[in-house]
């Protein structure tokens, strides 16, 4: 009986947590996008950073929501 209940309490898979890698994700896609729109001078190391973490966040969010939520 206590692994029932044990096991039901476990099955909640989101995380508070959650909410923040998705916040984050917003924030690098809005900065990738400020730094592809600067004119005069493009700082290509950091678009290059900012793809690559782009890139991992969005991974991580696919994974998050397509596997642990609705998994």
């Amino acid at each position: 009986m206590l692994l029932l209940a044990e096991e039901t309490a476990s099955t909640s898979s989101f995380d508070p947590f959650d909410i923040m890698m998705l916040l984050f994700t917003i924030v690098i896609a809005i900065g990738l996008v400020r730094l592809l729109m600067e004119r005069p001078r493009k700082n290509y190391f950091a678009i290059g950073f900012a793809l690559v973490s782009l890139a991992i966040f969005l991974f991580i969010d696919y994974i998050m929501i397509f596997e642990v939520w609705l998994g």
